[in-house]
């Protein structure tokens, strides 16, 4: 017996996905084993690659400069994101059942930060790419205590709008108000939160556009002098091919997932959500992996620092296996290499 205005925080999480109508399995079907498979895939390599941008930007001295410590608040973020979508790996599917209140908001907690710090550190990089262009700067000075504050802020907002649902935006005490998708959480912080990336996305939409209208406007001006080095104008086309193809791919594996969440905030009894949510999360969650992928591809420089690391790491692997099998007679000789402070210019093609 449902009263109104009671709350029901003892009751299972099965209450809560019988009011709401999802199904909660028993066992393993052949979709959700397929949605762990695909899951953990992603997963895994959403954590090694943005592993390795971290450890790329912390290792290379060119990359300390402010838009790459926001890149590395990308990583992060996106690596944080690896890692509650592992989480959720672990915790789905007939062990749902089994969660307590405090771990199912602990579950979605995770993934609700993460995914929202990723999103508000794209706007920042936009931003901050926006005023360096401006400038007309390669690369941006701002002070590095502006930098962190805005980090901060990042993570602050992405916090906030994570722990709100475990403590006041649920519907624990209003049943009537329990989303499909999440049935612990009230409708209207999918469809805010489903709004906010939406606005998040026009934001960077516009800072771009503004971009790509400057640079283009630049670029027309430069032609007509000749004394004007040709590399900033490749630099600035490389910089707005490379935030197109970023653009797009936020497109691709944010939108399906917003629509849905926006159509299950707003109520749509006619909408089949529940059928294809995991897929759109799992293609949200692609985009932890795509966002690391694409810096690799374009900037020339952090290409050169992946292959300094992992040819670093093999060589310390081989090292260490040529010395367990074969006696030395040297001891306490070791492989160091060290990387060159000089070489080619650094191309910034990132953002």
């Amino acid at each position: 017996m449902v009263t109104m205005g009671q709350c029901y925080y003892n009751e299972t999480i099965g209450f809560f996905y019988n009011n709401s109508g999802k199904e909660l399995s028993s066992h393993w079907r052949p979709k959700d084993v397929v949605v762990v498979a695909l899951g953990l895939t992603v997963s895994v390599l959403v954590l090694l690659t943005n592993l390795l941008v971290i450890a790329a930007i912390a290792s290379n001295r060119r990359f300390h400069q402010p838009i790459y410590y926001l890149l590395g608040n990308l990583a992060a973020a996106d690596l944080f994101a690896g890692v509650a979508y592992l989480f959720l790996m672990f915790h789905t599917g007939p062990r749902t059942a089994r969660l307590s209140l405090e771990g199912w908001f602990l579950r979605q907690g995770l993934l609700d930060t993460s995914l929202t710090a990723s999103v508000a550190t794209l706007l920042a990089i936009a931003v901050e790419r926006h005023r360096s262009v401006m400038a007309v700067q390669l690369h941006s000075r701002l002070p590095r205590g502006r930098v962190v504050m805005l980090i901060v802020g990042v993570w602050v907002a992405a916090l906030g709008l994570g722990l709100l649902p475990a403590h006041s935006w649920h519907c624990l005490c209003a049943l009537d108000r329990c989303s499909r998708m999440a049935p612990l959480l009230s409708r209207s912080y999918l469809a805010v939160w489903a709004l906010s990336s939406l606005l998040v996305f026009l934001l960077m939409v516009a800072v771009y556009t503004r971009i790509f209208f400057y640079v283009r406007r630049r670029v027309q001006r430069m032609a007509e002098h000749v004394s004007c080095h040709p590399r900033y104008r490749e630099t600035t086309l490389s910089l707005v091919k490379t935030v197109v193809i970023i653009l797009g791919a936020f497109v691709v594996c944010w939108t399906p997932g917003q629509v849905v969440l926006l159509l299950d905030g707003l109520g749509c009894k006619s909408c089949n959500v529940l059928a294809v949510e995991k897929y759109f999360l799992l293609l949200a969650e692609a985009n932890s992996l795509v966002n690391a992928v694409v810096y690799s591809c374009r900037d020339a420089e952090m290409r050169r620092t992946f292959r300094r690391l992992l040819c670093c790491l093999c060589l310390r692997r081989s090292t260490h296996e040529s010395a367990s099998y074969t006696p030395s007679t040297r001891t306490g000789a070791s492989t160091h290499i060290m990387l060159p402070e000089n070489g080619h210019p650094l191309m910034d093609s990132t953002l």
